[in-house]
């Protein structure tokens, strides 16, 4: 792959072309994460609504109905189910672990085999999460396994 960057004060926004032998699976991952960029969650804590970066994000999970939205730092609720947020995610990083929980694989900085066929992600923030059965092939189909 090659990358051109072309400085133009003329322009108001960043604009970004992509030219490709063929529209592939690799070119629509290039572009989903280009729409990525500029995109933020909402959640709020301790009563205030806050805008998350998705980088930020380490992880969502549903615990008593209610979604979460992890970040190194802090926790925040947030009013989307995580069916929700998957489809709002699609193209991303974000993968499913198990029926409560999406992970942001760019996170993910190792991945070792847990009992019953699971798996257990370790994440730059320094928590351990599994990954169900149902979800383990997935994974391992993300990492080319």
């Amino acid at each position: 792959m090659n990358v051109t960057i072309t400085e133009n004060p003329a322009l108001e926004d960043i604009e970004v072309s992509v030219a490709c032998p063929r529209i592939d699976d690799r070119v629509q991952r290039i572009v989903a994460s280009l729409g990525a960029l500029d995109r933020k969650l909402v959640g709020s804590r301790e009563g205030a609504v806050h805008r998350i970066d998705l980088d930020a994000v380490c992880y969502a999970e549903t615990v008593d109905g209610k979604t979460f939205l992890y970040t190194s730092e802090t926790v925040y609720e947030t009013p989307m189910r995580l069916y929700e947020l998957e489809d709002r995610l699609a193209g991303t990083e974000f993968v499913r672990a198990s029926k409560q929980m999406i992970v942001n694989f760019d996170h993910v900085t190792s991945i070792r085999p847990a009992l019953n066929a699971r798996l257990q992600l370790m994440l730059d923030n320094g928590e351990a999460v599994i990954v169900s059965r149902q979800y383990a092939s997935a994974i391992k189909r993300k990492l080319g396994l």
